[in-house]
């Protein structure tokens, strides 16, 4: 349906500085990201600029530097760190003579190769359609090959227009289907608040180290891995805090630097857990020299889906990293605000069954669930 990358291909990464203050954040992280969709990173070009180009984004003289660099190291790929506009795609593919994507095509890629369940295949495929919708330059009547292709086109359509009309049934389609997969989803919360069952979510930046801590405290087996988007596919399991209680805790996709919005869209049906939540528990990579920008990044797209107001408890993880000594630290109505933690030795795991149980029972007493049970 889509040309994908393959693994180990040889590509050139462009990163432009227009000014920003986390440039060399988003360098290091497209590096991670191309490595995470299996690329051979053979070049990197950089530049500053004002303002992009309209026509290539680059320019004329960087298009040149990049395409004499694509040549010398025989990389038929070049990644742009930048959302490019399907004219500059275009543009940049001719002058190049060489396949050209940009940031969020990239991520795409990525999800469509870590998507595991069904629901995660037709999110990815989704939000892949609703973002090559405008870049239709090939056919797209493959998607009714199995119907052939005689009797598919109307009178007077040009392959563009009938590729487009096909293109508009899948994604209809593909709507459909992930509408049905948000009704069941439904049922299963309203069975759980029914059962005054409390809910906590785990969110983060990508490669925080969600799955693992995620593994950690329910005995999961969830796939994680030190690589971007490991984990796509919401997992939820029980877990239980000293008190004795169960609660219903779910493992979520990561967030990053401008992730698309389309994928944030497609993946409306798995993020409903983070937004149903009754607390968000933040997993931060305590290690990292950009937690702080992260920390944003991820609290911004909360706020985009409708999760800004749940409240969370903040997880530094990564301790044996940082050498800080594992514990926690309460606001100034004593309540846990942060907790230091190492998913990977277990250390401080404890002290997160502790803060849920708290929070749990301070939200009982407040009556929150019944609330949320009745509405």
């Amino acid at each position: 349906m889509f040309e994908r990358i393959q693994g180990s291909e040889r590509a050139v990464l462009v990163s432009l500085d227009f000014g920003d203050a986390d440039h060399p954040a988003k360098v290091a992280e497209l590096h991670e990201l191309a490595d995470s969709a299996g690329l051979v990173v053979v070049a990197a070009v950089h530049g500053k600029r004002q303002r992009p180009d309209p026509a290539t984004f680059a320019g004329r003289g960087k298009v040149a530097e990049i395409g004499e660099i694509a040549i010398a190291e025989g990389a038929k790929l070049v990644i742009f760190d930048h959302e490019l506009s399907p004219a500059q795609e275009r543009n940049l593919e001719k002058a190049l003579q060489c396949r050209v994507i940009d940031r969020v095509s990239l991520i795409l890629d990525i999800f469509a190769q870590r998507a595991r369940s069904h629901e995660g295949k037709l999110q990815v495929e989704l939000a892949q359609l609703e973002h090559l919708a405008t870049r239709l330059v090939r056919g797209w009547t493959h998607l009714e090959r199995q119907r052939g292709g005689i009797g598919l086109r109307g009178p007077g359509e040009t392959q563009l227009e009938t590729d487009r009309r096909l293109l508009a049934k899948r994604v209809k389609l593909l709507k459909e289907k992930l509408a049905a997969v948000r009704r069941q989803r439904d049922v299963q919360r309203r069975a759980r608040r029914k059962a005054r069952v409390f809910s906590v979510a785990l969110v983060g930046y990508t490669n925080a180290g969600k799955s693992t801590l995620f593994n950690a405290l329910t005995r999961a087996d969830a796939y994680a891995a030190d690589q971007l988007f490991a984990t796509l596919d919401t997992t939820t399991r029980k877990l239980v805090v000293p008190s004795g209680a169960e609660v219903v805790l779910s493992d979520t996709v990561g967030f990053i630097h401008d992730l698309p919005t389309t994928l944030v869209a497609a993946f409306r049906a798995t993020l409903e857990e983070t937004v149903q939540a009754e607390l968000l528990l933040h997993v931060v990579d305590g290690s990292s020299n950009e937690m702080e920008d992260q920390i944003n990044e991820v609290n911004r797209v909360l706020q985009e889906i409708g999760a800004g107001q749940v409240p969370q408890i903040v997880i530094l993880n990564k301790a044996d990293l940082t050498g800080l000594p594992v514990g926690l630290e309460r606001d100034e109505y004593a309540k846990i605000a942060r907790l230091r933690v190492s998913a990977k030795t277990g250390a401080g795991v404890d002290l997160i069954r502790q803060a849920v149980d708290e929070f749990r029972s301070g939200a009982v007493s407040r009556g929150s669930i019944e609330d949320r049970a009745v509405a």
